[in-house]
């Protein structure tokens, strides 16, 4: 006799109260219920039910592998679920959440690859540049930038975000090029509108002497990354923004950069999901998709 079979039947015996109510529920006949139970007294030589015409009770062995038999079924069948997801192919909706100008600049374009390679997944996707909860907001999966608090929430590490400090050239035939890093407290900085004051910090030039913080302020601050790039196009000053958003700008001659021989600090990036919601097709094709696209 198959021994999961056997202890399938006394878990049953056991929550039933009965071998004959076992048999009904594993739909096997009661002798052969009987049969199981001996099977499994002889396996281990003494008696895991003390039985009489009216009622079962169980031995104090008999306590205990119940409990254990209760333990090794439940794995075995998460083990079959698991293995019968890794089978089917990814499908339904898939809820993500990224920051505001990564989303916009560097997520969708990758999605535009991902949905082709997986035409059974929907994507609903949610910028903003707030940390948003997954659990209050019943998402799946999102892409963090900066430090991760400690959390329950597993972590998968994607490259290092990169910023950029670009003027455009209108801005610069006008003010005159900084040509040191300390040189941008006399210029028109545009910021993000929470800081009332804001540093930038660079390293020395060709990465020697240290980081550089250096105070900026400007008469224009915005709550938006694209708007920012927008005011910076426009001549309205000189900006720091991820170069996702920049670059294109840069090589169209549309803005130029600022101190490349300065590094700026890189920030990190990963995705967090929660641990039990990895064994989903979908989110688990999309985790490796954008491992592999943003990865180190």
């Amino acid at each position: 006799m198959d021994l999961l079979e056997s202890m399938k039947i006394y878990v049953l015996a056991v929550e039933k109260g009965s071998l004959s109510a076992a048999a009904t529920a594993g739909g096997i006949s009661a002798t052969m219920a009987g049969n199981h139970l001996r099977l499994l007294e002889q396996r281990f030589g003494m008696r895991l039910l003390n039985r009489t015409t009216r009622r079962q009770v169980l031995t104090a062995f008999g306590e205990d592998y119940y409990q254990r038999c209760k333990e090794i079924l439940r794995l075995v069948a998460e083990t079959d679920a698991q293995a019968q997801n890794l089978q089917l192919a990814p499908a339904g909706k898939l809820r993500v959440t990224a920051p505001v100008t990564f989303g916009a600049e560097a997520l969708m374009p990758a999605l535009s690859e991902y949905l082709e390679r997986y035409p059974q997944v929907d994507v609903d996707l949610m910028l903003s540049d707030s940390v948003v909860d997954l659990v209050d907001e019943g998402c799946d999966v999102a892409f963090r930038i900066g430090q991760l608090p400690d959390s329950a929430l597993v972590a998968r590490p994607l490259a290092p975000y990169q910023l950029m400090i670009c003027a455009s050239p209108a801005y610069l035939a006008r003010r005159g090029t900084p040509a040191s890093p300390e040189e941008l407290s006399g210029h028109e900085c545009l910021a993000f509108s929470t800081a009332a004051l804001a540093h930038w910090r660079l390293t020395g030039e060709g990465g020697e002497h240290g980081e550089l913080c250096v105070p900026v302020g400007g008469r224009v601050k915005v709550n938006n990354g694209q708007a920012l790039r927008v005011a910076a196009l426009h001549g309205m000053g000189i900006v720091l923004q991820p170069s996702i958003l920049l670059e294109e700008d840069v090589r169209a001659g549309r803005l130029v950069r600022l101190f490349p021989r300065h590094a700026l600090p890189s920030r990190p990036m990963n995705l967090v999901y929660l641990q039990d919601r990895y064994r989903s097709p979908k989110l688990r094709s999309f985790v490796d998709f954008m491992s592999e696209r943003f990865g180190q």
